[in-house]
């Protein structure tokens, strides 16, 4: 089957286009590093694009009509957007839906302790990563610690040149023949990922003892022992435990965060530095947490530079997908539904039947990424079935490991008209497979928006070094994935009618 390669196909002008786009992309990753950050850098664009907060129309009780521009955001970590089309909603919707959520280590509820001189905070790991991976790198804190009184400290700290950074230490080479005859998956254990985050030690002089009365029976050399003795003990009893006392002094002094604060904080550990140009011609984006925000953020310009829809248009961008898409700011929570529901409400159109209807008549790109084709590790991958990066937006007709199991498995009809659709607009794209079959696999929210009965298909860009601290995305499946996003808001028409 040929595939085209996107570079060979664009003129210069394209060319331009596609790292233009990939500039606002790489500032896009750098304020968008957790969650939140990511709620807070998209509302922020798209009010300033005419969207409106549902909210406050619900309680003005106001309505809404075509072309309108609506969003709703639950708990900070999860967004839908709507641009209303002319068709009535029970004839359906284009659904583009990504994840903001990224494999990272999280800051325990009881993380401060001191050991041999250091202060660490103790972590727990966040969605499927290598755990190696993650030691003797330069670390940033990012995230809030929400105080007893409702009050909030928003902590980013380590991606500013001034700002000191974090690591978690590793054993030198020089003792590592015992470490390095384990598996992967045990050289570094969930329990040893401490994070090291101070070292001096905090002593605030105090009175000295009055002298005690000497006694006469004893040698010098008695004395002198007696009195190495008792230097020791004070200085230990000084030391002990004077990391963490400097740590907390800092936490209070600048983020007036207690000890107990902890137990209300949500603290991400995230590798630190800004996205990155990769390779000479800078072809390529390395960055953190691009599984899965290079497809959440050309779903939500795609959105933004629509125009008027016949059919409207929806951005759904959730949480906690990467440990699968659980608690109340995940795609298996009822917001989605909820919020569609209100929305008809303003339009004059709800009613139970009419939002099934509209569930059922949707289409929607389950926009996530793939593994793009990796030559250093070819045996993993059957070739033909595999992405390569270069050759555009890429389907996964279904993921799922084994035998598809847990998979969405899209029809092909659905397909077909999807490819009709691109055609017209001149959207490059391939398909994938998740790997080799047996070796592994894995899922997005896809089978979750099929339980509606609405047709999905996955949909994104390819990704090296998934999951890893920093992956590696090419500019141009970037682009002509934004590109095929665009054609779908426009142009889907396919029903379950």
């Amino acid at each position: 089957m040929n595939r085209r390669n996107v570079w060979a196909s664009y003129d210069r002008k394209r060319t331009k286009e596609a790292y233009d786009f990939a500039e606002d992309y790489k500032v896009f990753l750098d304020s968008s590093k957790t969650e939140r950050e990511c709620i807070d850098t998209i509302v922020n664009e798209i009010e300033e694009q005419g969207y409106r907060e549902l909210g406050p129309i619900i309680r003005a009780k106001g309505s809404l009509k075509a072309g309108d521009k609506v969003y709703a955001v639950w708990m900070n970590k999860t967004i839908v957007m709507f641009q209303l089309g002319t068709d009535p909603l029970e004839k359906g919707m284009n659904i583009l839906g990504a994840h903001i959520d990224s494999p990272r280590l999280d800051v325990k509820q009881n993380p401060l302790f001191e050991d041999s001189g250091l202060a660490y905070f103790d972590t727990h790991y966040y969605g499927g990563i290598k755990k190696y991976l993650y030691v003797t790198l330069p670390l940033a804190l990012h995230g809030v610690v929400v105080r007893k009184d409702g009050s909030t400290a928003i902590l980013n700290v380590g991606e500013d040149a001034d700002d000191p950074v974090f690591f978690i230490s590793d054993l030198l080479i020089h003792l590592s023949q015992e470490q390095m005859q384990k598996k992967a998956a045990e050289v570094v254990e969930g329990e040893a990922l401490d994070l090291v985050v101070g070292h001096r030690a905090f002593v605030v002089e105090g009175k000295k003892d009055e002298a005690e009365e000497r006694d006469d029976t004893l040698t010098a050399g008695q004395v002198y022992a007696l009195e190495n003795e008792r230097q020791e003990a004070a200085s230990a009893k000084k030391v002990s435990g004077a990391v963490r006392r400097g740590i907390l002094a800092i936490l209070k002094d600048e983020y007036d965060i207690e000890e107990e604060d902890f137990i209300s904080a949500e603290l991400e550990i995230v590798p630190a530095g800004k996205a990155r140009d990769a390779g000479f011609d800078r072809s390529m984006v390395l960055a953190y947490g691009q599984d899965d925000r290079v497809c959440a953020f050309p779903s939500m310009r795609a959105l933004e530079n629509a125009g008027e829809l016949t059919r409207t248009g929806c951005c759904i961008l959730v949480d906690k997908e990467e440990i699968g898409s659980v608690g109340a700011t995940g795609m298996r929570s009822r917001f989605f539904e909820n919020t569609l529901a209100e929305l008809m409400a303003l339009t004059g159109e709800y009613s139970e039947l009419a939002l099934r209807r509209c569930l059922a008549n949707s289409a929607m790109l389950s926009s996530d990424v793939s593994a793009a084709y990796d030559p250093g590790f070819a045996s993993a991958f059957e070739k033909k079935n595999a992405c390569v990066m270069g050759q555009g937006m890429v389907f996964n007709k279904f993921t799922g490991s084994r035998g598809k199991s847990g998979s969405n498995d899209a029809n092909a009809e659905y397909i077909a008209h999807l490819r009709n659709v691109l055609a017209r607009e001149d959207v490059i794209f391939q398909t994938a497979e998740l790997g080799r079959v047996d070796l592994g696999g894995g899922g997005t929210i896809a089978y979750i928006l099929a339980l509606y009965g609405m047709n999905v298909i996955d949909s994104g860009v390819a990704v090296l070094n998934m999951h890893a601290p920093w992956e590696a995305t090419s500019k141009a499946d970037l682009y002509e994935t934004y590109r095929g996003y665009l054609a779908f808001l426009r142009g889907v028409t396919i029903t379950n009618e």
